[in-house]
């Protein structure tokens, strides 16, 4: 692989753009963000061409999270073109994500390595559940609540220990508002469930922060959520979105509002950055 350039940024995006539902970080931090730094989720890519044309792009963002797009499975190759870069965690399709952590990073201590159902869904297609409540940005809900809920989801669907976890939230509750990506399903100024978008391109998002609190779980919150916040979306242009399923109950959640399996997304974050060894 070789050190992709700006010269290089549309034909990446071309090659990508295609495979959208299984490049979607690599996607949008490239389109957002740019090559150039000035934010963590920047990006360096590396790629490799056969007959002129681009094969795979390994991307990496300046807070180290990788994240490959690797159809061809040359997993030692990626690994060399990342060798002097520390790396936080690895985030992609299952058999990319697997390929590089058994060719450099084995043995590597994580905080969590994940495996998750991931899915598809055409807009057209999608069914919007009856229940309570209206969908309302985030700014529209009580802090602290909100506070609390994105510090739970990190401990339960991050892994993140609890003495970091709230620091992460305000982080965290300060990008969602700023981006303006999240939403809040609320009934008589009581919020009942949370989603928002980790990932947006013109015609497709990808769905991520879903968070229900315990004591509401289990009554359509969560699926009503996200069912309005996609209509949203496709009434300014998208089209598709996709996601992944953190437990059983979320995976049937999805699909009842249309979403289809497509494979599997792992998500495996490191204790602490790591440097590996390919050869």
């Amino acid at each position: 692989m070789i050190p992709a350039v700006e010269a290089d940024r549309a034909e990446i995006v071309a090659f990508l753009t295609p495979h959208a539902p299984f490049a979607m970080f690599p996607l949008n931090n490239l389109v957002k963000f740019g090559m150039a730094g000035g934010s963590d989720l920047a990006v360096t890519c590396w790629l490799s061409r056969k007959g002129g044309k681009i094969t795979d792009v390994m991307t990496v963002c300046d807070n180290g999270m990788a994240l490959p797009f690797l159809p061809s499975g040359d997993y030692v190759a990626a690994l060399r073109a990342i060798a002097d870069r520390d790396v936080i965690g690895i985030i992609g399709p299952r058999d990319h994500v697997s390929g590089l952590q058994a060719a450099g990073f084995a043995g590597a201590p994580c905080a969590l390595d994940r495996d998750e159902p991931h899915f598809l869904l055409n807009l057209d297609q999608m069914v919007i559940p009856d229940g309570p409540g209206d969908l309302r940005p985030l700014a529209d809900a009580p802090r602290d609540v909100m506070l609390a809920w994105i510090t739970d989801y990190e401990v339960e669907g991050l892994n993140t220990p609890a003495d970091r976890a709230a620091a992460r939230a305000v982080t965290a509750l300060a990008t969602y508002l700023a981006r303006d990506s999240h939403r809040v399903l609320m009934a008589d100024g009581v919020p009942l469930a949370m989603t928002g978008f980790n990932a947006q391109l013109p015609d497709i998002v990808q769905v991520g922060g879903v968070y229900t609190p315990p004591d509401l779980r289990g009554q359509g919150h969560a699926r009503r959520a996200v069912a309005l916040h996609l209509a949203q979306a496709a009434g300014q242009g998208v089209t598709r979105a996709t996601l992944f399923a953190g437990s059983p109950a979320a995976a049937r959640a999805y699909q009842a509002i249309g979403f289809s399996r497509i494979g599997e997304w792992t998500m495996l974050l490191f204790d602490g950055p790591q440097g590996q060894g390919a050869a």
